[in-house]
């Protein structure tokens, strides 16, 4: 560990208790996706002390904050996620927006607080050989499509993930690699393997009132066109592959107004996933097809609304200077690297990035209870915020220094899926909306 590096860890250890506080005010004020205002003037504000030049509003509520090296050239971003999951039951929930952090976006967003901390002082951004972004990213949480729709309709965005969004409308137009973290329970782990990936489905059947007792055969019963069609989903599991690793989990977010009334508005929310673009395509076409079916067996009308939602993400073997900086944030810890052959069912916006730049990704534990859920909890604040801000600091630095050799080197070798105007492209292939009447 060089002098740069004592210090780094130095500037965070002086600052632990600032550091700490900004990570509880972030995880006792969780806000949901694209509506992170607080959260987001919180992280620029920490960043305008640091005399940063700061870009907000981007995507609604995304921020970044720039540390230009004295060589300038390479640009690195630390990335965090601003959102937080809608989950009343929580102990630390946001009263006001029923959020709560229960998937570690807080350590994320302390972690890049606590690293421009350390990155900024006069004497480690003098031995930067690149640009730094701390770039506080919105919406990574795939909840609330009715109101990404409505977002949509408006003109305020036109993708519902934060990331995805972002690269559309050219905020990582000037990033050539970046850092992401996430929090694990299983402890500190470098590299990732993949995950699923999705499109978003809004199916709105639309009946006809009446009297549910004295007249019901003058309705058209659309809480019954969607029971129907969830039916007819649940048939077409048998259709999917297991190594597609596919996941269809509708939920019903409206089915009527009052019970002597007949149901004439029935709304249905739902991911589509599965490990490849192709497969989610398969799931797709048989979601549409059994929702349909609903409606036809009833003569209800429908809407189907999709949106693309996240690419599979791609395995990523542990980076040598990350896992090398994992080390030296926590000594005495094991430091895993990852199986990157290993599969999550889940899905996450950074498979969309790492198909545009390279990234590196890391994982840090001080978390306990099922993710996604009312009982995960912050167990440890030294190492989901210290630890985290750390290595965050140190993989910057050791990829920047000596004049970005490391960063130059991987963003030159590495071989994106899609630039960022073919991936667009894709991106809007997938937005469509389908009408069908009563009747037809």
């Amino acid at each position: 560990m060089d002098k740069t590096e004592e210090r780094i860890l130095s500037v965070i250890d002086r600052n632990r208790d600032a550091i700490i506080a900004f990570g509880r005010d972030i995880y006792t004020h969780a806000e949901l996706g694209y509506k992170e205002f607080r959260t987001a003037k919180k992280f620029a504000d920490f960043l305008k002390g640091l005399h940063l030049d700061v870009q907000e509003h981007l995507a609604i509520t995304g921020v970044k904050g720039y540390l230009r090296g004295k060589q300038g050239g390479v640009n690195l971003a630390l990335i965090g996620e601003l959102d937080a999951l809608r989950i009343p039951e929580h102990p630390f929930v946001n009263p006001e927006t029923q959020a709560a952090h229960s998937c570690g976006h807080n350590a994320q967003l302390t972690g890049v607080a606590g690293a421009a901390l350390a990155l900024a002082d006069p004497e480690v951004a003098a031995s930067l050989g690149g640009n730094v972004t701390f770039f506080a990213v919105p919406a990574e949480e795939y909840g609330e499509i009715e109101f990404k729709n409505q977002l949509q309709k408006e003109g305020k965005i036109r993708y519902g993930g934060g990331k995805c969004e972002l690269i559309r409308i050219g905020a990582f137009d000037d990033i050539d690699l970046a850092v992401v973290h996430h929090s694990d329970q299983a402890g500190i782990q470098v590299g990732s393997g993949t995950s699923n990936g999705f499109v978003s489905k809004v199916i709105r059947y639309i009946g006809r009132e009446a009297h549910a007792a004295g007249e019901p055969e003058k309705g058209v019963n659309a809480l019954n066109a969607a029971s129907l069609g969830l039916s007819a989903l649940a048939f077409q599991r048998e259709t999917f592959r297991d190594e597609d690793a596919v996941r269809v989990h509708p939920i019903l977010t409206r089915g009527g107004n009052l019970v002597n009334v007949v149901p004439a508005e029935a709304i249905i929310e739902t991911l589509v996933r599965a490990k490849s673009t192709e497969a989610i395509l398969d799931a797709d076409r048989k979601t549409d097809r059994a929702f349909r079916a609903g409606a036809a067996a009833v003569g209800a009308g429908i809407e189907i609304t999709t949106l693309p939602g996240y690419l599979p993400r791609l395995p990523e073997p542990a980076n040598p200077l990350v896992l090398e900086a994992a080390r030296e944030a926590a000594p005495g810890k094991e430091v895993r690297e990852a199986d990157p052959g290993l599969h999550s069912g889940g899905s996450s916006d950074v498979g969309d990035l790492q198909h545009i730049l390279p990234v590196l990704n890391f994982n840090t534990g001080g978390v306990a209870g099922a993710p996604h859920s009312k009982d995960y909890h912050i167990t440890d604040e030294d190492e989901a915020y210290l630890v985290t801000a750390k290595i965050f600091a140190l993989s910057a630095y050791k990829l920047l220094k000596d004049g970005a050799a490391a960063a130059r080197k991987i963003a030159a070798e590495y071989q994106p899926k899609y630039t960022k105007e073919t991936y667009v492209r894709f991106m809007d292939g997938m937005i469509r909306h389908e009408k069908r009447e009563i009747g037809e």
